[in-house]
């Protein structure tokens, strides 16, 4: 049981836990990190009949159903916030490759303490009708997302550096960097908090933060130029019960504080961003 209860936080749950923590799409990713299950002392033996191979291939996966609710500013940046539903599906082969809801995760290199990964996602963008005080502004594309992660383990913490690029939409580039410290209090129960920062290039933060002179005459918001640099500190608290072997319960609450040129962008109406999670999970 201990083992499985340390496997809910085991690398890959550190960086969508902090890194992105106030998007509803990274939500979503943190969902299923939150519940993925290390059950390497669960999978059966090797069984030489037929029937006895295709339950070893069935028990290298691991499969998570869950759901839940988030509360998150309504964009980054907005003072109004939305409650929403998480459903989601998150499937583990072997520990190596994930596909949850926001993409495909692949473990390329792991060498205790070191681990090297890359993923496949996309990003949502933004709609300017979300919020009234978008109005005018334009939509920000959807786009496809390549990333890689570099972590590094410490007895109970991580840190970790992730580059990702997104291609379309904003066509920007973040990379974050942060630390993840996750403490067993039971058998049942672990606690984890966390804290990264966010770069981002000129394209993403224009994107997102910039005003041009077409968008302020729709808007009525003074024309902004963000430039590339810190865009946001993050810091969450969390912790996981077991309710038995397959069932388990998960909170989070977190703030983001944005900084540099996303703080003094006029789209920004609130630069500290709180948000709060809980989910359900079970594994098969």
């Amino acid at each position: 049981m201990f083992k499985m209860v340390s496997g809910l936080f085991a690398g890959r749950a550190s960086l969508a836990a902090m890194a992105i923590l106030f998007s509803t799409q990274s939500q979503i990713a943190q969902a299923a990190d939150a519940i993925a299950v290390d059950t390497e002392d669960l999978t059966p033996p090797p069984d030489p009949s037929r029937f006895g191979r295709f339950e070893q291939k069935l028990a290298d996966w691991h499969v998570v159903l869950g759901g839940g609710a988030i509360i998150v500013p309504k964009y980054e940046g907005s003072n109004e916030f939305k409650v929403m539903p998480v459903p989601f599906i998150s499937a583990t082969f072997l520990d190596t490759v994930r596909i949850d809801p926001t993409g495909a995760n692949i473990a390329l290199y792991e060498h205790w303490p070191f681990e090297l990964g890359a993923r496949l996602g996309y990003d949502m963008g933004r709609k300017e009708d979300v919020a009234d005080h978008l109005r005018g502004l334009g939509d920000v594309d959807m786009g496809a997302v390549v990333g890689a992660k570099a972590a590094v383990k410490f007895g109970p913490a991580e840190i970790f550096a992730q580059l990702d690029k997104t291609i379309g939409g904003s066509d920007g580039v973040q990379g974050t960097l942060g630390i993840e410290v996750t403490r067993p209090l039971s058998q049942s129960l672990i606690v984890g908090a966390g804290a990264s920062v966010i770069f981002a290039d000129e394209k993403y933060m224009q994107a997102y933060f910039g005003v041009t002179p077409e968008q302020s005459a729709r808007s009525g918001l003074a024309r902004y130029d963000a430039g590339a640099g810190l865009k946001r500190a993050d810091f969450s608290i969390s912790a996981t019960y077991m309710l038995n072997r397959n069932w388990m319960v998960r909170g989070q609450a977190g703030v983001g504080i944005l900084m540099g040129d996303a703080v003094d962008s006029p789209v920004v109406a609130d630069k500290v961003q709180p948000s709060g999670m809980l989910l359900v999970g079970y594994r098969f």
